[in-house]
């Protein structure tokens, strides 16, 4: 079996775009993290996924409750991004949010999002595998914000004419 450390260097050379999972935790507090591990599962009825790591403080608020929200970050969003994959106490603190009609926090100038009800989870390792029947999207402006082998990066374009 491949060890942990090797697995994440190999996975790093996967570009992924960088999300914030919302959602409130039983005492009605708005918790969120960082995940990169997100993708769609089903058009039709529109569905996704997202991994969430058991040790993440977000964990038991994602695991109990019935709703999520997926906030596409933007290339801008570098801070907010590092300040969700901590382990503060109040991730939310100065940062500019409303609730959905669901009461999950939405991430304001997120450049898409996401507003999810939980039709199952799948514990898979030291991960859950939340996936979410999308209720309701937003789209914004701008450029995703990537993030690969360890570093955030950027999205670029390819010159006209290049070969594939």
């Amino acid at each position: 079996m491949v060890p942990p450390e090797e697995f994440r260097r190999v996975l790093g050379h996967f570009a992924t775009g960088v999300t914030i999972v919302t959602t409130r935790d039983a005492d009605g507090r708005p918790t969120g993290l960082t995940v990169s591990a997100f993708c769609s599962v089903s058009l039709d009825p529109p569905q996704i996924l997202v991994c969430v790591d058991h040790k993440s403080q977000s964990y038991p608020a994602l695991r109990d409750g019935g709703h999520f929200a997926v906030n596409f970050l933007g290339d801008g969003h570098e801070d907010i991004s590092r300040r969700f994959a901590t382990t503060r106490l109040d991730k939310f603190d100065g940062v500019a949010h409303r609730l959905s009609g669901h009461g999950v926090p939405l991430l304001d100038g997120a450049l898409a999002q996401l507003e999810c009800r939980v039709v199952s989870r799948h514990v898979e390792g030291d991960h859950t595998i939340l996936v979410g029947l999308v209720e309701d999207a937003r789209n914004g402006a701008g450029e995703p914000l990537l993030y690969y082998r360890g570093k955030y990066r950027r999205l670029a374009e390819t010159p006209s004419g290049a070969k594939s």
